[in-house]
């Protein structure tokens, strides 16, 4: 997480010359100590606050859109007019000024007041109660978004964690380095949730749905009846079945326990062997590594993530990580682990004090069976989210929904994804009849390096490189046949952007 820019550029309570702004274009300058992005759509000159409340990304280095105005990091998407943040990850709107021209000169005046939600718009009867099975990024934001849009019935959210819902990929990247702090991992405090009248049960677990009759049957034995029904669920870590499964030194990455307990036994390892070249794997070491283990990392393939990234980038990565020390052991895969290590099909011998697997997740589908929702390798759902039963949602890990953008049913396991799906999943629960149309984004952090990824390419024929994955500098593509279906950048932040908006146009009829 990047810190916030110091105010730079003109001071814009001074004025700034109308040519300055042409149609399209951006300028970031500052009223007082707060930094402010002037940008100009038609006639419309608007004001609002340039940093990125998700990871303060540089709203000036992004891309207005319409009349809005994307983050070039982690596509946060904010509207110029009311500065609100449409899209997440960003869930804090920014701030807006007052702007007047006066001849051939632009000001910018006072922080306007932001406006409080009015009432529902959408048509239809309006559910009195919600329920939210899953207290992760796509459980918080439907509830966020309910109370954003106005909604004023009771939302219940049941969460298997013992945690507050959290900034789950943070547990492998800064936090599980040492290099952010615990503080930034709660996507809010106790107080929002209690101020917003957003009931969390923590530790909760549900037994059975009757979807029928609208009602939850809880493992202490309560009962809880809905109205609407989101499942948000998520996926868990695919486990390890080798002799030594069962051995305290064996983590799994997944929640903030989990993150807690490798980092507290990183404090006296020496070495970790990372079974699994997957994000989250190659994440982890990267992690460790910064903490100054020995670390191995062992995988099937012949390189890490070319099924996803094909080989020029997979040899980057490769190359970043071994520049900082990582060993690499490929083309065999783990046997058994004891107390001095791992042992590899190979006959390899691995020391190590820690081992982390990152094999992969499986969608959390049971309730949904158990309760006769139609299921396939995750909940299908329509283009509103809304599975086999009317008036019970999925969003998340476990939701497969029809894309618009490749013509094919997908479910991805992406952080952004699964908060603009709960995002969808309030405002559908509300009335407005909105389908899911969003371009999958993520991102993956390897030390100083950082892939962003756009759009859905399951199955490739062939990729297009503009730059140099060796130098840490390109733009790769994804096609089937003549069909672009994804695009990878490293360094090039706005051309992401730029891709992202490209396949959003992208429309399988």
């Amino acid at each position: 997480m990047s810190e916030a820019a110091q105010p730079t550029g003109p001071d814009l309570t001074q004025g700034v010359a109308a040519s300055l702004l042409t149609d399209g274009k951006m300028l970031l300058g500052h009223v007082g100590e707060d930094a402010v992005l002037l940008a100009r759509r038609g006639d419309d000159v608007f004001a609002v606050g340039a940093i990125c409340t998700h990871y303060n990304g540089p709203l000036a280095e992004g891309l207005l859109v319409d009349d809005t105005v994307r983050c070039p990091l982690h596509h946060a998407c904010f509207s110029l007019h009311t500065g609100e943040a449409l899209r997440a990850p960003a869930l804090n709107p920014v701030a807006c000024w007052r702007v007047e021209q006066d001849g051939a000169t632009i000001f910018v005046r006072e922080k306007l007041k932001r406006a409080t939600p009015g009432k529902l718009s959408a048509g239809g009867s309006l559910p009195r109660t919600v329920v939210i099975i899953g207290g992760g990024a796509a459980g918080n934001a439907a509830a966020e978004m309910l109370r954003r849009d106005g909604f004023e019935g009771n939302i219940t959210m049941l969460s298997a964690d013992d945690a507050l819902p959290y900034d789950r990929p943070n547990l492998s990247k800064d936090f599980l380095a040492g290099t952010a702090p615990e503080d930034w991992i709660p996507l809010r405090s106790a107080e929002f949730y209690e101020k917003k009248k957003i009931d969390v049960r923590l530790g909760a677990r549900v037994a059975s749905i009757d979807a029928p009759g609208r009602t939850l049957l809880l493992t202490d034995g309560g009962r809880l009846a809905f109205d609407a029904l989101l499942l948000a669920t998520g996926a868990h870590p695919v486990r390890l079945d080798i002799p030594g499964f069962d051995l305290p030194k064996l983590h799994y990455l997944r929640t903030l326990d989990d993150s807690h307990a490798i980092i507290a036994e990183a404090k006296h390892s020496k070495s970790v062997a990372v079974i699994g070249a997957s994000f989250i794997g190659l994440e982890t070491a990267a992690a460790l590594r910064e903490r100054g283990l020995k670390v191995h990392v062992i995988g099937p393939q012949a390189r890490p993530l070319e099924r996803v990234l094909g080989p020029e980038l997979g040899d980057m990565v490769k190359a970043i990580h071994e520049g900082h020390g990582v060993k690499f052991h490929f083309g065999t895969s783990a046997a058994s682990i004891d107390e001095r290590g791992v042992t590899l099909k190979n006959g390899e011998r691995i020391d190590a004090d820690l081992v982390v697997a990152g094999i992969g997740v499986r969608p959390d589908v049971e309730l949904a069976e158990q309760a006769g929702l139609a299921v396939d390798n995750g909940i299908l759902v329509d283009a509103y989210l809304q599975t086999s039963a009317p008036g019970i949602f999925a969003a998340g890990d476990i939701a497969r929904w029809p894309d618009p953008h490749t013509g094919a049913s997908i479910r991805v396991e992406h952080w952004v994804v699964a908060e603009r799906q709960g995002q969808t999943v309030a405002r559908n629960i509300l009335g407005y009849g909105e389908a899911f149309d969003a371009v999958p984004f993520f991102w993956s952090q390897h030390y100083d390096v950082a892939i962003r990824y756009v759009g859905h390419a399951e199955r490739w024929d062939r990729l297009q490189i503009d730059g140099d994955p060796r130098a840490r500098d390109c733009e790769v593509s994804y096609f089937a046949g003549n069909r672009k279906l994804a695009v990878a950048t490293v360094s090039r932040d706005l051309t992401n952007l730029r891709a992202e908006v490209e396949l959003e146009r992208t429309r399988v009829v």
